[in-house]
């Protein structure tokens, strides 16, 4: 774990409660585009697949095919924390929520890019750590985006 984020572990004694931080510390991660921040809230076999990786095991083969890919080509990743929904116990957590971000077309132009993710969480050594995510974009939404150029 990192001791630069107060917030890092996450040891809430609710499921619900942990879900929230969670969300919450990756909303502020991606939009800071922190990787290696962002690394510390997850377990080392996290089992995830998003906008752009399919399924792809271990926290190395998240970054680099998915987290690399686009968090620099968003801006303005917010995960709306009044959606989440959360349950578990005290071992494990699931919950989801939605998010909104720009995105940019070929030429560059902004787009509205939201989405919305599901999380599961273990307490490891009393603390939560994300085992398996998976975000994906509203219908409709452009599949691809190219950065601000």
């Amino acid at each position: 774990m990192t001791g630069s984020n107060p917030d890092i572990p996450i040891t809430e004694a609710a499921p619900e409660d942990a879900v929230r931080a969670w969300f919450a510390l990756l909303g502020k991660f991606c939009a800071a585009i922190d990787y290696d921040a962002a690394e510390a809230i997850f377990a080392p076999e996290v089992v995830s697949f998003g906008t752009r990786a399919d399924i792809v095991t271990g926290l190395d083969n998240l970054r680099r095919n998915q987290w690399e890919g686009i968090w620099g080509n968003v801006a303005d990743f917010r995960v709306d924390l009044e959606s989440v929904q959360a349950f578990g116990d005290g071992e494990i957590a699931w919950g989801v929520a939605t998010w909104t971000s720009t995105g940019f077309d070929e030429v560059h132009r902004p787009f509205d890019r939201p989405g919305r993710a599901t999380v599961t969480l273990a307490r490891r050594d009393g603390a939560w750590l994300a085992t398996h995510t998976h975000f994906s974009l509203n219908p409709g939404t452009p599949p691809r985006t190219y950065g601000r150029g």
